[in-house]
């Protein structure tokens, strides 16, 4: 939702802008070019690799890119001697460079290792999180993040398999999912997807990071008057955010009800149909 994004975020020549999620630099490359030489962009994103694309689109002046989380934003800012930004954009889906690199994990499509991190020098992998994870605590996980309606169907196959064999590759958990399954219980859609998508939730704590943005960070580095723009790709992404920006006095939001992708956009890109951008001002205190 490219130009939905950038109409909310109603950039002018001069300001400054904190792009949470920078990835391959999509929506910080035509910032850039909204706020001129005058402005700058600080960019952030966990995963080293879309960083180098970052790098290669935007130019160096006034451009500052941090391998960290959001949620860094307030530190990383005071160090860089900026007390705040007009302008935060938080596109919190994944990226098409991301799904389809196999050694990352993150579709079930491309194969290959169960990863799932976005920062891959830290923290447990998908497949050691099976691993190390009983049957309740991995029901729990579909069904909290995934809100999967055979949770504990997975969890047991998932249990069973991994008394014998561990579970490595997304081959290996895909075949796992689909047996565990009734045949056609998914309609159209792959049967593994929304426990992918828990997995990827709770290997990277994402919920956590849009709380702690929401309730504090957020608050802190924009100044009065200025936008946030939060594009979401999960009903409790969108919770978190509906709810810091309707119940937090300090904010007037912009949008009454989230902006979904129009038709045109999801025939093009099929991932659209679940976005939803919802944009807030900060009120004077």
């Amino acid at each position: 939702m490219p130009r939905e994004v950038l109409h909310y975020l109603q950039l002018s020549d001069g300001l400054t802008v904190l792009d949470g999620t920078v990835g391959a630099a999509g929506h910080s490359s035509k910032i850039v070019e909204k706020i001129g030489s005058a402005g700058r962009l600080f960019g952030f994103d966990r995963d080293p690799m879309m960083l180098q694309f970052a790098r290669e689109k935007l130019p160096e002046d006034n451009v500052t890119l941090f391998h960290s989380s959001y949620t860094n934003a307030q530190e990383l800012l005071a160090e860089a001697g900026v007390e705040g930004v007009d302008r935060v954009l938080l596109d919190l889906g994944l990226s098409s460079d991301q799904l389809s690199d196999r050694e990352r994990g993150f579709g079930f499509d491309a194969g290959g290792p169960l990863d799932m991190r976005f920062d891959t020098s830290r923290g447990q992998t998908a497949a050691e999180l099976l691993q190390t994870s009983d049957q309740a605590k991995i029901a729990q996980i579909l069904t909290d993040f995934g809100e999967e309606k055979f949770a504990r169907q997975i969890a047991d196959e998932v249990c069973r398999r991994k008394s014998t064999n561990r579970i490595t590759t997304t081959q290996d958990l895909e075949d796992c999912i689909r047996s565990a399954i009734p045949r056609g219980a998914a309609g159209s859609r792959n049967p593994a997807t929304r426990a992918f998508q828990a997995l990827r939730i709770a290997v990277n704590d994402e919920l956590k990071h849009v709380q702690d943005m929401m309730n504090s960070v957020l608050p802190s580095i924009l100044k009065p008057d200025g936008i946030a723009v939060i594009l979401t790709f999960h009903s409790l992404e969108d919770r978190i955010v509906k709810s810091a920006f309707k119940g937090q006095q300090q904010w007037q939001p912009l949008t009454k009800t989230p902006i979904e992708a129009t038709p045109a956009e999801i025939r093009l890109n099929p991932r659209s149909r679940s976005a939803k951008l919802r944009a807030a001002t900060r009120k004077h205190p």
